[in-house]
């Protein structure tokens, strides 16, 4: 047996000490690379490693005046990391605080409150568009923040927010959902760039795919010309879906991939469900 492994097991108290402290390390590690898969975080992440790295090696092979350069920074390293990190580590504690079964049964309903918001606008050829946001911090993206709601997730609620109307300023932005609420409505999103996508598409089609080019956000978009739902997520645009169809597919992306409103939990090993492809049927026109 190597002497690592020899020592480790005289200091922590034999195998099963040894077995603990390696899962909550090993879980540690993987919940770290959840929360920073689909943001922004990795390169800064990568950047300082590299930043410690370099710190160690200019250490070893003697490069003075490199390695106090870097020895000032690494002693304020941890209020650093607290300050770049601050939304990253948020949502961890956030995510060990909850209940796996609570938060499943909340996330179902509030799924099942935009699905009938859905379905009633898209009956009334109200155009809206409503965004999870998820892992990845939208606030960065937001190019003009909406009306801080911060409300329970209701059918009611959303269908007052788009209804369009002078007096109701709301209804032209967008509805963020964060943590099982409202957090916000009105908000203007970046419209994506992407030469391949149709032309027709109108001003929420190409919002609800710009912001989930960038993030892992899903949007819901309801077309006010042809009162058709649509479901966008990673970029890709599924248009024209019913009400059992935008369904299994809400459900499919945050209950089987156990990755919700603000939190992410096990995969269950149901089989993730995918829209069909319908981006390029239909001549998705639509006024904002």
């Amino acid at each position: 047996m190597p002497e690592f492994m020899t020592n480790l097991m005289d200091d922590s108290g034999g195998w099963v000490s040894v077995v603990i402290d390696f899962i909550i390390v090993y879980y540690l590690i993987y919940i770290s690379l959840l929360l920073v898969r689909g943001t922004r975080t990795v390169p800064m992440a990568l950047g300082l490693l590299l930043l410690i790295v370099v710190y160690l090696v200019s250490k070893a092979v003697g490069l003075v005046t490199t390695f106090m350069l870097l020895d000032q920074f690494m002693s304020v390293v941890v209020i650093f990391t607290l300050i770049i990190f601050q939304d990253d580590i948020r949502r961890a504690l956030v995510r060990v605080g909850k209940l796996a079964w609570f938060s499943k049964a909340k996330e179902t309903a509030v799924l099942e409150e935009v699905i009938r918001a859905a379905s009633s606008m898209a009956e009334k050829n109200i155009g809206a568009l409503i965004v999870f946001e998820r892992e990845a911090s939208l606030n960065e993206f937001i190019i003009e923040q909406g009306t801080k709601i911060e409300a329970a997730v209701t059918k009611e609620l959303l269908y007052s927010i788009f209804i369009p109307r002078m007096e109701n300023p709301l209804h032209d932005g967008a509805a963020i959902i964060k943590n099982y609420q409202i957090r916000e409505a009105g908000a203007f999103l970046p419209l994506s760039s992407n030469p391949k996508i149709e032309k027709t598409l109108g001003t929420r089609h190409r919002a609800a795919i710009g912001i989930t080019e960038e993030t892992d956000a899903v949007a819901v978009v309801v077309s006010e010309e042809r009162g058709a739902v649509s479901l966008c997520y990673g970029g890709k645009l599924n248009k024209d879906l019913d009400v059992s169809m935008l369904r299994k597919a809400l459900m499919g992306l945050f209950l089987a991939e156990k990755k919700p409103l603000g939190q992410r939990g096990k995969k269950t090993g149901q089989k993730k469900y995918r829209a069909p492809d319908r981006s390029q049927t239909g001549d998705g026109s639509e006024r904002r």
